[in-house]
């Protein structure tokens, strides 16, 4: 068994649920619709199944699990929670993601915008900082180049976007973050506004339904030590996650949402 490895119908099916339920509501959870999608699918191996489960942060191993996978699975999910995520008292206004260069293309760094989102205010920004990022996608870019980064709500007009591959979609949305659309006059409200300081142009950037911010204008040192300010510096972006301790739900029930789209 190789976990993580799949082909484009199963890989388009866990992201885009996952997409239609909400990143927000999804990432830094244990229990999801999308996690027992891949348990239900991993009980159709009728062999004996166990699971080496490791929480890694940047300074070496925090634990490791062994034993049935599920189980190894959860308990290794309980220390990440320790590891993984920061709870913040109070949203932020702005946050500069700075995305290390093992992130070589958007499709990858898109972790600098939605590991925060859950910590930003309504109105707030984030700035994804990625001076060496040329591309959006190596694989994919002609497909977001085609549709842009939006809201999940934009993607009613499913007649429109039926033929593009769901994890392209729920790559938009996941860098796009929460909002609204409203079909009769066709305007999108993103929650937070998006912002681009790399290599990708500020004309691709407009066409992408992105913010742009020339990276040489950033000063990494000015955005340091002002979380008192409602400004945040993640000097090492994508891998942790943070969360309001006192978040409220911004969406609608999960039927609601898979239904809009079945």
């Amino acid at each position: 068994m190789f976990p993580g490895v799949g082909g484009p119908e199963i890989i388009g099916l866990t992201h885009w649920l996952g997409a239609l339920i909400g990143s927000f509501a999804v990432i830094g959870t244990d229990i999801n619709p999308v996690r027992k999608i891949i348990d239900r699918a991993a009980e159709l191996v009728k062999v004996p199944v166990a699971c080496f489960c490791l929480v890694v942060t940047e300074e070496g191993a925090s634990g490791l699990y062994f034993g049935e996978a599920k189980q190894a699975w959860r308990a290794a999910a309980d220390l990440s929670a320790q590891r993984h995520i920061v709870w913040v008292e109070q949203p932020f206004q702005r946050v500069l993601s700075v995305m290390p260069t093992l992130y070589d293309d958007l499709w990858t760094a898109a972790k600098g915008m939605y590991k925060v989102e859950p910590a930003i205010a309504d109105g707030g920004e984030v700035v994804i900082y990625a001076p060496h990022i040329s591309e959006v996608s190596y694989t994919h870019g002609a497909d977001i180049d085609r549709i842009g980064y939006h809201c999940r709500e934009y993607f009613k007009q499913w007649d429109k976007f039926e033929t593009v591959p769901k994890s392209v979609l729920a790559h938009s949305t996941h860098l796009r973050g929460q909002g609204t659309y409203d079909a009769a006059t066709g305007r999108e409200c993103p929650r937070i506004k998006v912002t681009l300081a790399t290599a990708i142009s500020e004309e691709r950037c407009a066409r992408l339904n992105l913010g742009y911010c020339d990276p040489t204008t950033v000063s990494i040192a000015e955005w340091s030590d002002r979380e008192h300010d409602g400004i945040k510096l993640i000097p090492r972006a994508g891998e942790t996650l943070y969360r309001l301790r006192t978040a409220v739900a911004h969406d609608t029930s999960t039927t609601q949402r898979v239904a809009i789209y079945n």
